[in-house]
Formats: C-alpha cells, sequence, structure tokens
C-alpha cells in the first residue's frame, strides 16, 4: 500500500505566542493561512491564558493546514517564543505577536531577502502601523525612541541555526528581541529592512510598548 511522505521540515515556522488575544487572535492567523508563500507551519504557543484561544486553535485546525498548537503555564513572551523555537521544524523561524498580522506577502518577500547575494542569516524591519509611535529606551528609561529605530520581534525571520546557537530569546523584562539581534550581530550576517513593509503592527491595549 503506497503511503504519503511525511515531510516535517517545512521552508519557514512562524511563531505565534498569544496570551488572551482572543479578540486579535483570528486576524493574525487568518493573516498566515493568507499568505502567498505555502510552505510554512505556524506553532501557536497559548501562554497560560484564559480566554477561549484553544477554541479559536481549534476551529482553524480542523479547516487543515499545517497549524499546531502548545499551551504552557505563564512565563512571558521571551520563554514563549523558545517553546516554539524548540517544536519547530523549519528551515528558517520567524514571529507574528498576536496582535499584529501579515500583509499576503510577507514570507515572500522575507524569502526572497534570504535568497539574495550575499543572504543575510537574520533580518528584522519591514513594518507599517502609527506613524509616531515612541517606547522607552532599553538603555536609559528615561528617555523614549522612534519604534522603527527599535528591533520588533514579530519581524525577525532567520536562518534556523542562528536562533538555536544563540539559545533563543533571553529571559529579560524588556528588548529581549534587541537583545537576541545584538548578539546574532556579533556572530552573523543581519540586515535591518525598510521595506517592503509587509508586517503589520498593532499595539493592544496590553503592549508592553504602550504600557511600560
Amino acid at each position: 500500500m503506497e503511503t504519503t511522505r511525511f515531510q516535517p521540515e517545512p521552508a519557514v515556522s512562524v511563531i505565534l505566542p498569544t496570551f488572551n488575544r482572543e479578540k486579535t487572535l483570528p486576524d493574525a492567523l487568518e493573516s498566515v493561512i493568507a499568505q502567498t508563500f505555502t510552505d510554512w507551519e505556524l506553532i501557536v504557543v497559548d501562554d497560560g491564558g484564559t480566554d477561549e484561544t484553544p477554541a479559536i486553535i481549534d476551529s482553524f485546525i480542523a479547516k487543515g493546514g499545517n497549524i499546531r498548537y502548545m499551551r504552557h503555564a505563564n512565563r512571558g513572551a521571551a520563554l514563549s517564543r523558545n517553546a516554539g523555537i524548540q517544536a519547530s521544524f523549519g528551515r528558517y523561524i520567524t514571529f507574528l505577536d498576536s496582535d499584529d498580522s501579515y500583509l499576503p506577502r510577507h514570507l515572500e518577500s522575507r524569502m526572497a531577502v534570504m535568497a539574495s547575494d550575499p543572504s543575510p542569516d537574520l533580518l528584522s524591519g519591514g513594518f507599517r502601523g502609527e506613524d509616531d509611535i515612541r517606547v522607552v529606551d532599553r538603555f536609559d528609561p528615561e528617555r523614549t525612541v522612534h519604534i522603527g529605530d527599535c528591533i520588533l520581534g514579530g519581524t525577525l525571520f532567520g536562518r534556523r541555526e542562528v536562533f538555536f546557537s544563540l539559545g533563543g530569546f533571553r529571559n529579560l523584562d524588556y528588548a529581549e528581541d534587541a537583545d537576541l539581534w545584538d548578539r546574532a550581530a556579533a556572530l552573523y550576517n543581519v540586515l535591518k529592512l525598510t521595506a517592503p513593509r509587509t508586517y503589520v503592527y498593532s499595539r493592544a491595549d496590553d503592549s508592553i510598548t504602550r504600557n511600560r
């Protein structure tokens, strides 16, 4: 009897950590499903929420598609991303925050950059959102910086070995994404994009960049 060969290595693993985001989560999930680039897996990491996230994920899994769901006690975004990294199979790893979304060609555009010569090992940037968002400077809490000058964790897209060699994100109170970027830049070829702006950044009311 002929069987279908299981292919555990998609090109891209999308890791989506979430915590009580039942209102914004469906749009985030739909934006992955709508990608023009289709060789992906989606790993949703529920960080101990108490809302209807499990039912929402079940409804998407029932429709088909390469979606997996993980749940653990509340650990924060950094360790939730790390749990997704550990569970991933993709040659490339990227992220999506549960209050954000992708435009349809987001993954396609990032794969095109990774195929360029010279090829980066890790890239970030290329997002759109409110024009004048300022956040606390990670080095000086008394001042703010424009978010365009920051590393936005959801936009990180890189080779699998980068994340594993660095041990993933460190469990910091703030700016763990910028910390990972700095550590990667010391060892790898990194590239910060200004375009195409295909990652849609939307700050939820409980976002750390809004409330810190």
